[in-house]
Order: structure tokens, then C-alpha cells, then sequence
């Protein structure tokens, strides 16, 4: 399909993570003028990148899964994704290891999955395969059927109850694969996924367990040049189009204004400019977007104060570094237990300190792709979740550097003598995703996803009291992770769309 003609109608998009570029390339695709926002000097949110010492640090999300989100926006214009970039499969998906030295490598070809679960126990293995076939049934209703519709009335919520009834969203994660396997571990290793989206496999709906069908349907990929080489192509994408992105250009206010019996959105920028659109979708974090940019809107104070009173996610301490030698031998995705699970999730979502343990996700794209590292060297990062600015008053700007030196002596169990290779590090805390992104409470997912807290519960695509105003990202439906802002962003555009036919 080429491109549509001007439809006489323009728009904001604030925010150039994966939710605000997808929004924003869906827009200018239908003919909507559309300028884009970013505060920071690059694109991409939280999918940032560092250029240290000739390393490259991807800050933002290294799974990319369910590809067709990718390679819808390009075919809405009769192009091709694979035309501007290469998306490379990752076996093992993960590498799993816990403390008592136990491994497996979570893989994506179900008679590998299989066997390797059947070397522990054949009862299990028999679970496992149970558990597969209620994670694609759960995928075809949550994922197929609603994670691209938005849930604008509480009866839209009603008309799918009975079934998220019948699948028992309201059992967690956890709780579900409990009931499939008995192995501790395996328990572990089927529901970590719901971190990857800032929910505690305790507390999140089974719904959440469709992660598991969506990675072995589609696989675990990772873009050619890392995960920012994806924003920059989307950016091409949409200038190609003819949309228009600022960067080093924070939004700091938006007025609704009455104008010729309709409303405009104002947009006063951090360079003093002021400009007016027909609709702003925001991909900045939801509180941030109400209490901040529509300070003047009652409804919008209104909807702050009951953000406040929501669950929000984790946080995350992340640590990049490049070494002076080339581990060639780790996964390019590795997921280290701590000798707690429960314990420490709770310490981590209810408690009120920062937990002395910790569990690790350790990223090595040079596994994958050697040009993010000088030659014979390694780029990696590793992150620990750790509670938000809400739950555990801690001074990370104190603690940060020692926290990091007790990663690295963690992950010496997988890079040996990692402490003398390191070449190059830095950090974010939790005050980074403050300061840096606007994100309530330092949280890196927005609003949990707890099943009171998903669909409908979640604050709208569309806002109802403040009109022109939409919400794509983390904090809106369906929820985090990158299949989860793109479909957001189908969601809300599509609904725009409707509105203007």
C-alpha cells in the first residue's frame, strides 16, 4: 500500500521509545502530519545507546520477539523491514543457572525442551507439554484476540470475562506452572518471563504465560548492530514518510484550547516554541503525562492522584561493561538465580529495603554480533531488578559503584576472572530512570501487571475526559515489552483512525 494523502489532520507523538515510533509511523502512514518528541539527544527511550571506548551499549530491550509487529509497519507502506535491517534467531534463547551450580538452556525446538526436561524428571516432562498446550490456548485469546484492541468500557472487559474466567487469569503465573510441573527449578525456569515485562510471577496473571507459546512460535531475535540500529530504522521509516522528529525537545507543557466549537493541543516545547494539534498521543510515562505535561487539566490532576494509588513495577540496576577479551563461550542470554526466588521477589515488590541477593540477567550481544566491541573484546550488560523509589529509600548515588563490584564477582561463576578484563563500565539506577525518563517512582515498567491492573484496569488508549488526548507504552494496554508497546500502539492508532472516518 503507498502512501496515503494528507487528511488535513496533524498530531504529537511525545516519546520516541518503540510505542511512540510505531504510533507515530502508523499515523504518518495514514496521512496525519505527524511531529515527534524527544527529550533526549537520541531516539528510542529506553532503548538508548552508550559509544564508550568503541564499545556499543544497547540500554533499552534485547528480546525481540513476535517480529510481525516490526514488519507491520513497514507493510503498511508496501516496504519490507528486512530491506533496512536484519533480525538475527538467538539459541539458547536463555541459559539458566542457579547457585547450586544446576543449568539448562531454555531453547525454542519443543523435542530439545523435552528431553532435557525428561533428564529430571518424566513426570515433568509430561507437565511441561500440558503447560505448552494452556500457554498457546491462553496466547490465542489474550495475545490473537485483545492484545491489539483497546478496552475503552468496562463492558468491553465484561464481553472477554468468561473467557480469561475459563483460563484462570486470575491465578499467577507461578501458581499455573506449579500446577504442570514439580521441579523447584523448572518451576523457576517457566515463570521468570513475567519479569521481562516488570511483573512478580506471583502476583502477575497466568495470562502472562502466553510469553511462553509467543517465543517458541516466533523465536528470540536481535537486530544486526544491536537494538538501537532498530530505532534508528524505524526513524528512517518515519522521515521517509515525511514525519518530523525533534530531539533535545522536551515537551514541557500541553493546553487544551477551544477553537471553531472543537479543542486543539498546545505544546509548548523546552525551546520556548509553542505549536497546536488536532491530537497528541503520549508515549511518555502515564503519571508524567498527567501531572506534569496536562498540569492545567483537572481530569488530568484527577487521573495522576489515581496513578499514585496503583501498583507500579520494579526498578532495575543495570551495569554495562566492555572487557579486554572476548567470552565467547557465555549465551548470548543468561538468567542467574539467586539461592532465594520467592524471598526475594517479595523483599523486591513488597518490601522496603533493597535485598541483599539478588538475581542477574546478563546480555552478551558480541555472542551474536562481534561489530558492538573492538576486535577480540566483549559488550555486555547485566541487570538485577531491584524495588522502586516507592517501596526502598536507597542512595543509589552512594551504593551504585559497590553494588556493581558485587555483580561482576557474581558473574565470574560465567565469565571467569571477569574483575581484571573489565575495561570499560557504567551504570543506571533507579534515580536514572527518575531523572532521566520521567518515570514515576524510578519504575522501568510503568504500572505492574496485575490482572486488576490489565485491560480496562489499565489507564486507557484513549483518555475519555480530556478528548485528543491518547496514551501508547508500558503504562497503557496491553502492557511492557516490545510486542506489548507496538500493539499499544496499533491499538490507539486504530482507534484514532475510527474516530476520523
Amino acid at each position: 500500500m503507498a502512501e496515503r494523502k494528507p487528511i488535513g489532520k496533524c498530531a504529537a507523538v511525545i516519546g520516541s521509545g518503540f510505542g511512540g515510533l510505531g504510533a507515530a509511523i502508523r499515523l504518518q502512514s495514514a496521512g496525519i502530519d505527524t511531529v515527534l518528541y524527544e527529550a533526549r539527544d537520541l531516539p528510542g527511550g529506553r532503548a538508548y545507546v552508550y559509544h564508550d571506548d568503541g564499545f556499543t551499549f544497547d540500554a533499552g530491550p534485547t528480546v525481540i520477539t513476535a517480529p510481525h509487529t516490526l514488519t507491520d509497519l513497514f507493510e503498511l507502506t508496501g516496504r519490507n523491514l528486512y530491506d533496512y535491517i536484519q533480525l538475527k534467531e538467538v539459541q539458547p534463547m536463555y541459559r539458566l543457572i542457579w547457585s547450586d551450580g544446576d543449568r539448562f538452556d531454555y531453547v525454542r525446538d519443543e523435542e530439545t525442551m523435552v528431553k532435557q526436561i525428561a533428564e529430571r524428571s518424566k513426570s515433568d516432562a509430561e507437565g511441561y507439554q500440558r503447560f505448552f498446550e494452556y500457554a498457546k490456548k491462553v496466547f490465542d485469546k489474550g495475545y490473537t484476540e485483545l492484545a491489539d484492541i483497546p478496552f475503552l468500557k468496562f463492558s468491553d472487559m465484561m464481553a472477554v470475562s468468561p473467557s480469561l474466567i475459563k483460563l484462570r487469569a486470575d491465578r499467577s503465573v507461578y501458581n499455573t506452572v506449579a500446577k504442570y510441573v514439580k521441579d523447584d527449578h523448572l518451576r523457576q525456569a517457566l515463570s521468570f518471563h513475567s519479569l521481562l515485562v516488570g511483573g512478580n510471577p506471583f502476583q502477575t496473571s497466568s495470562i502472562y504465560t502466553l510469553i511462553h507459546f509467543l517465543e517458541r512460535e516466533w523465536g528470540v531475535h536481535f537486530p544486526e548492530g544491536g537494538t538501537h540500529a532498530l530505532v534508528r530504522t524505524l526513524v528512517k521509516l518515519f522521515e521517509e514518510l515525511g514525519g518530523e522528529i525533534r530531539l533535545s525537545t522536551p515537551v514541557k507543557s500541553v493546553d487544551v484550547v477551544k477553537k471553531n466549537g472543537g479543542s486543539k493541543h498546545r505544546i509548548l516545547d523546552g525551546k520556548g516554541v509553542e505549536q497546536e494539534f488536532d491530537f497528541v498521543v503520549s508515549n511518555a510515562d502515564v503519571h508524567h503525562t498527567y501531572k506534569k505535561l496536562y498540569s492545567s487539566s483537572k481530569a488530568a490532576q484527577k487521573r495522576a492522584k489515581k496513578l499514585e494509588k496503583m501498583d507500579w513495577s520494579m526498578s532495575l540496576f543495570v551495569l554495562y561493561f566492555g572487557t579486554d577479551i572476548a567470552y565467547d563461550d557465555v549465551a548470548h542470554h543468561t538468567i542467574l538465580f539467586g539461592p532465594r526466588y520467592k524471598g526475594l521477589l517479595d523483599d523486591i515488590f513488597k518490601g522496603s529495603k533493597l535485598p541483599d541477593d539478588f538475581s542477574l540477567y546478563l546480555h552478551v550481544p558480541t555472542v551474536t554480533d562481534k561489530s558492538l566491541a573492538p576486535e577480540g573484546c566483549s559488550a555486555a550488560y547485566v541487570l538485577a531488578p531491584v524495588p522502586h523509589l516507592g517501596r526502598a529509600d536507597v542512595d543509589w548515588d552512594e551504593i551504585a559503584t559497590e553494588y556493581g563490584d558485587r555483580i561482576i564477582e557474581a558473574l565470574e561463576v560465567e565469565m571467569p576472572d571477569l574483575r581484571n578484563h573489565i575495561v570499560t563500565r557504567r551504570h543506571i539506577t533507579p534515580k536514572t530512570f527518575e531523572n532521566e525518563l520521567a518515570a514515576f517512582k524510578g519504575s522501568a515498567f510503568s504500572v505492574a501487571p496485575k490482572l486488576t491492573q490489565s485491560a480496562y484496569f489499565r489507564p486507557s488508549n484513549a483518555d475519555s475526559a480530556i478528548p485528543g488526548l491518547y496514551l501508547v507504552g508500558a503504562g497503557t494496554h496491553p502492557g511492557a515489552g516490545l510486542p506489548g508497546v507496538l500493539n499499544s500502539a496499533k491499538a490507539t492508532v486504530d482507534l484514532i483512525l475510527s474516530e476520523l472516518d
